[in-house]
C-alpha cells in the first residue's frame, strides 16, 4: 500500500467518524499542511465546510455555529501561528462551555526544533483552556490505527459534549505527499455497520441523593429567598424554575441570556439590575439559589457580595463559578436535574410560602418598569431595545456584543408577547469576534440581529467576508458614540483625569463605516431619530444578506441619561418600599 493510500484511509477514517459522532459543520482555515484533512473534510458527504482566511474570525464563526446549535463543530488550520490566531475563540468556547473540536495540522516530528519553516511547538498550544488535548499518530492504515483514530474521533466529539461542554484540541503531523486519493471510495468506510459511531457516549447527568435534597428543601422552606438564573442554554429550565418559585414563593431573578426571562411570569423580576442600583439592595432574603454562571448585572454581584449569614446554594454543572466567594453550597449538577429533584420533595403547603415578600418584589418591578419602559425621544442606546422589544419575533435571534449593548439589555429589553433567542459572548466577556460569531449563529436563524458597538464592530470587521461569501442574512446595528462608551461610567471619567481620558479609554476612531459595507456588499443606513430606525429595520427584513444600520450616539449624554433612568427608578420604588414592613 503506497503512502497516498494509507494517509487517505487513515484521515477518511477519522472524518468519517466525527461526521458518526455529530459533527456536521467544518470551519477550514486554508494552508498547505492541512490539505489531507481539508480535502477529505470537504469531500465528505454529510459534512458542511465553510471556509475562511482569517483564522481568529473563523474561530468565532464556528463557536457561532456551535452556540445555536448546541453540538460540536470543528474547526481546521495549517502549522503554525495559524492556531495560535483561534486563542480567543478557544477561550471564549472554555469560559462559556461551548464545544468546538480544533484540529491542527503540524510537520512531523523530524521537522520540528530545527529551523523548518512553519514549525511552532504545538504541544498543548492553547494551555489548559481544552478539555482535553492528544497529538494523533503519524498516518497508517492498520486495522489497529483505523480503530484508534476512530476512537479519538469519537472520543473528542464526546469529550467536548460532556458536561461542562468545551474545546477539544487534536495536533495532526503529516508527511509528504499531503494530497489524499479522493477518487477511493472506500476511504470512509471501514467503520462499524449501518453508520453507527465506532464508540458510543451517552450524556451524563449527575443526580443528588435523596438526604441531600431534604436538607436543601428544608433551607428553602418558611424563609424570604430569591432565585436566580445567570447565562445558561437550557430553555428547558424555564418551566421547572417557574415551577419552583410557585412552590417556594421566591421572586426570579433572570439574566437575560438565561432563556428563562418570561415576562408573562409574574414572579420574574426582569428590572431587578435596575432595582440593585437603588434602595432595593436594602432588601436581604434568607436563601438565595443560583442556577447557571453569575448574571451580568454588576447591581447583583455587589448586591449578594455583601449579604451575610444567608444561605447562597449554586447549582451549576459547569463546576465553581462563583466570583464573591460567599456561596455557602455549591452544588455540581444539571440546574433542570436539581431543579425537578426540588419541586418532587417540596411540601406544597401554601401556608409554608411568605406571600409578602413576593408581592413587594413585584410591586417594585412594576413600578421600575414603568420607569424603564417610559418614552424617550433622544437616541439613548438603551432606547434602542424598547424599540426591538416589540419589533422582533420569538423565532428571530437577537445577538448582543459586550460593553454597554449587553448591559442595556438587561435593563431595557422587556418584551411582552415573547422574546427571541437572545445569545452573547459572555465567557471572557470581550469585545473579539463578536460579528464572526453572531454571523455562525445566523446559519440557525431565519432572521438575525446583531446589536453592536463602534469599537466591537472595527474588532471583527473581517467576519462580514463570511456573510459575502456564503450569503448569511444579519441586520447589524451599530451604536456609534466614536469610542467606549462604557469607560463614561468608570472612575477614569472623572474630571481631575481628563488629561487622558480620550486617548487612553474614549479611543475615538471617526470611521465611516459605510466604507466597509460597501467592501463586503453590505447596504448601509445611518439613523437619526426612532421614526427613521424603524422605518430602516423594517426596510432591512425585506432585504436579505448583510444590511448594516448605524445609529449615532454621544457618550455623555448617554451617561446623563442612564444615570436619570436610574435615579427615576430609586426614587418611585422607595415610596413603595416604606409601605412594606418586613
Amino acid at each position: 500500500m503506497n503512502d497516498q493510500r494509507i494517509l487517505s484511509k487513515y484521515v477518511g477514517a477519522f472524518v468519517d467518524e466525527l461526521s458518526r459522532s455529530g459533527v456536521n459543520d467544518v470551519v477550514i482555515s486554508p494552508g498547505s499542511r492541512s490539505t489531507p484533512l481539508a480535502m477529505v473534510i470537504a469531500n465528505h458527504p454529510t459534512i458542511t465546510s465553510w471556509v475562511h482566511v482569517d483564522e481568529r474570525s473563523a474561530g468565532f464563526f464556528a463557536l457561532g455555529i456551535a452556540k445555536a446549535q448546541k453540538k460540536p463543530v470543528a474547526l481546521l488550520c495549517s502549522s503554525g501561528t495559524a492556531g495560535a490566531n483561534y486563542y480567543p475563540a478557544v477561550i471564549e468556547a472554555a469560559q462559556s462551555k461551548i464545544p468546538l473540536l480544533i484540529l491542527t495540522a503540524d510537520r512531523p516530528p523530524e521537522l520540528r526544533d530545527n529551523g523548518a519553516p512553519q514549525a511552532i511547538d504545538q504541544n498543548q498550544l492553547f494551555g489548559s483552556f481544552p478539555k482535553w488535548y492528544m497529538e494523533a499518530s503519524m498516518p497508517d492504515a492498520s486495522q489497529s490505527l483505523i480503530r484508534y483514530i476512530r476512537t479519538v474521533a469519537s472520543r473528542a466529539s464526546a469529550i467536548s459534549l460532556q458536561a461542562p461542554s468545551g474545546p477539544v484540541h487534536l495536533n495532526f503531523p503529516f508527511r509528504d505527499p499531503l494530497v489524499p486519493d479522493l477518487s477511493d471510495e472506500t476511504i470512509y468506510q471501514e467503520g462499524r455497520a449501518n453508520d453507527e459511531p465506532w464508540v458510543t457516549v451517552p450524556g451524563n447527568s449527575i443526580n443528588i441523593n435523596d438526604l441531600e435534597i431534604a436538607s436543601y428543601v428544608e433551607m428553602l422552606m418558611k424563609k424570604k429567598g430569591l432565585i436566580v438564573v445567570g447565562p445558561q442554554e437550557d430553555k428547558g429550565l424555564s418551566d421547572a424554575v417557574r415551577k419552583l418559585s410557585e412552590a417556594t414563593g421566591f421572586p426570579i431573578f433572570a439574566d437575560p441570556l438565561s432563556n428563562c426571562r418570561d415576562m408573562n411570569n409574574p414572579m420574574v423580576i426582569e428590572s431587578y439590575d435596575a432595582l440593585l442600583k437603588g434602595e432595593s439592595k436594602t432588601l436581604k432574603p434568607e436563601v438565595v439559589i443560583r442556577f447557571g454562571a453569575m448574571p451580568i448585572s454588576k447591581a447583583y454581584m455587589q448586591y449578594i457580595d455583601k449579604l451575610e449569614d444567608v444561605h447562597q446554594i449554586v447549582v451549576d454543572e459547569a463546576g465553581w463559578r462563583d466570583p464573591t466567594l460567599n456561596s455557602s453550597h455549591m452544588v455540581v449538577a444539571s440546574p433542570f436535574s436539581f431543579c425537578q429533584q426540588l419541586l418532587e420533595n417540596l411540601d406544597k403547603d401554601s401556608k409554608r410560602v411568605d406571600y409578602e415578600w413576593s408581592e413587594l418584589w413585584q410591586t417594585i418591578n412594576k413600578k421600575a418598569t414603568d420607569v424603564l419602559l417610559a418614552d424617550q425621544s433622544e437616541m439613548f442606546e438603551g432606547h434602542i431595545f424598547k424599540e426591538l422589544a416589540n419589533l422582533l419575533s420569538e423565532e428571530s435571534l437577537l445577538f448582543v456584543g459586550n460593553s454597554m449593548p449587553i448591559r442595556d439589555l438587561d435593563n431595557f429589553f422587556l418584551p411582552k408577547h415573547g422574546s427571541p433567542t437572545i445569545m452573547g459572548n459572555r465567557g471572557a466577556n470581550g469585545i473579539d469576534g463578536v460579528v464572526s460569531t453572531a454571523l455562525g449563529a445566523s446559519v440557525s436563524f431565519d432572521y438575525s440581529v446583531l446589536i453592536i458597538g463602534d469599537l466591537s464592530f472595527y474588532h471583527d470587521m473581517n467576519g462580514l467576508l463570511l456573510g459575502k461569501l456564503y450569503g448569511l442574512n444579519l441586520t447589524i446595528i451599530v451604536m456609534n458614540n466614536d469610542g467606549g462608551g462604557i469607560f463614561s461610567f468608570l472612575p477614569q471619567a472623572e474630571k481631575e483625569h481628563e488629561k487622558h481620558f480620550e486617548r487612553l479609554f474614549g479611543t475615538p476612531i471617526g470611521l465611516d463605516y459605510r466604507h466597509a459595507a460597501a467592501l463586503y456588499g453590505a447596504t448601509f443606513e445611518r439613523a437619526s431619530s426612532w421614526e427613521e430606525f424603524n422605518e430602516l429595520f423594517h426596510a432591512s427584513k425585506n432585504h436579505k444578506g448583510l444590511n448594516i444600520i448605524e445609529i449615532p450616539t454621544d457618550r455623555n449624554l448617554n451617561k446623563v441619561l442612564h444615570r436619570d433612568v436610574f435615579s427615576k427608578v430609586s426614587e418611585t420604588t422607595s415610596a413603595v418600599l416604606k409601605e412594606f414592613k418586613l
